[in-house]
């Protein structure tokens, strides 16, 4: 689970860092998927071989998971970005209400998107204390009217991070799990909607995992258009149009890898190891200024600041001198952010931390 050599230790937000086994496998099917004599990016989406990868994704994603039976699992394109609208476009009816909690960028995006079909508000806004926490139940109130409310499980720019699902009052919940999927604990039966991005825990970009409950499906619309339309590509069993074969293969190693490695269990102990070894360092002295209120920390994205900001460009040219990667904040946020998705191994966030130290006992 280390770095071969000539691979920097990627701390990227995404696509994000995958598994070195995962990407070995990808490499041997690239000129000959399954001794089919096609290349991964040759085959026919209509073929049996590429319907066998299929399935397997599909079950890989429903085990791993534990999705329950009566859910459907789709593999779609757009990324976040376009579920955003297509979430709201299924299922609100015009003038229909729906709640948001706004825990940073992607969930304002979400919000915008939304009100292009219905009445979507902002229950909660972390906006005016810099997005450093995420609400404790009790502190955002719904609309007794609300279809749904909807929630960003873990902020990327920010470093936030809800640790269980916000109390919807019975109503159905919609996640925006792009960041956190296959990586934190997830409950999919009391969520009526998931969709995640595959980029960052999931495989390369241009794949979509989107999970809906019988009663997301029964509320799909008439009339939207064709390839909006979950009940479409439902039916077609996510081959309604051409998918993105190698997107859904790599998704597929990156299960068989999690299943081989514990599961869903594994990952999130790993996690967990990997975020708590950094934040004890950032913790350990003045010199580091997390951004997160310690309640809502990210296990996947650790942002902070040094207290000298005039030192964070030197801390990342030096970074990217001893092969760490990625560290750059996001541009409207700045700082340091180091993303421990899935694909980070336990080995490469022990060389950030010990990289840490060197650059605070000679800046210090």
């Amino acid at each position: 689970m280390g770095v071969k050599a000539g691979r920097v230790h990627n701390f990227g937000a995404g696509p994000a860092v995958l598994p070195i086994e995962v990407v070995e496998e990808v490499q041997m099917a690239l000129p000959n998927l399954m001794d089919s004599g096609f290349g991964l990016c040759e085959i026919s989406h209509r073929s049996a071989i590429f319907q066998d990868v299929v399935d397997s994704a599909m079950g890989r994603v429903r085990r791993v998971l534990s999705v329950p039976d009566d859910y459907t699992v789709l593999f779609l394109q757009g990324g976040a970005s376009l579920q955003f609208y297509m979430t709201a476009l299924n299922i609100l009816r015009t003038g229909e209400m729906a709640d948001y909690i706004i825990t940073g960028g992607w969930s304002k995006k979400a919000l915008a998107e939304a009100n292009r079909v219905g009445d979507a508000q902002a229950c909660w806004d972390g906006s005016n204390s810099g997005f450093k926490s995420v609400p404790n139940k009790g502190e955002y109130e719904l609309r007794e009217q609300s279809i749904y409310l909807h929630y960003t499980s873990n902020n990327t720019l920010y470093g936030t991070q809800f640790h269980e699902p916000p109390s919807s009052g019975g109503k159905p919940l919609i996640l925006d799990a792009s960041s956190d999927i296959a990586g934190v604990p997830i409950n999919v039966s009391s969520h009526d909607i998931i969709y995640a991005g595959a980029q960052k825990n999931l495989g390369p970009s241009g794949v979509t995992l989107v999970i809906l409950s019988p009663w997301a499906m029964s509320r799909v619309q008439e009339g939207i258009p064709t390839m909006l339309d979950y009940s479409v590509h439902a039916s077609k069993g996510s081959l309604f149009n051409t998918p993105n074969t190698f997107g859904i293969f790599v998704l597929d190693c990156v299960f068989k890898w999690l299943e081989k490695n514990g599961g869903l269990d594994g990952a999130i102990s790993r996690n967990r190891a990997k975020s708590n070894l950094l934040y004890k360092e950032l913790d350990r002295c003045q010199f580091w200024k997390p951004h997160a209120d310690i309640d809502s920390r990210s296990v996947m994205n650790v942002t902070w600041r040094l207290s000298n900001p005039k030192l964070e460009p030197l801390f990342l040219e030096e970074a990217k001198v001893a092969g760490l990667g990625g560290l750059k904040g996001h541009r409207s946020v700045g700082g340091i952010r180091a993303s421990l998705y899935n694909g980070c191994s336990m080995e490469s966030v022990q060389i950030l931390v010990n990289f840490m130290q060197d650059f605070e006992s000679r800046y210090n």
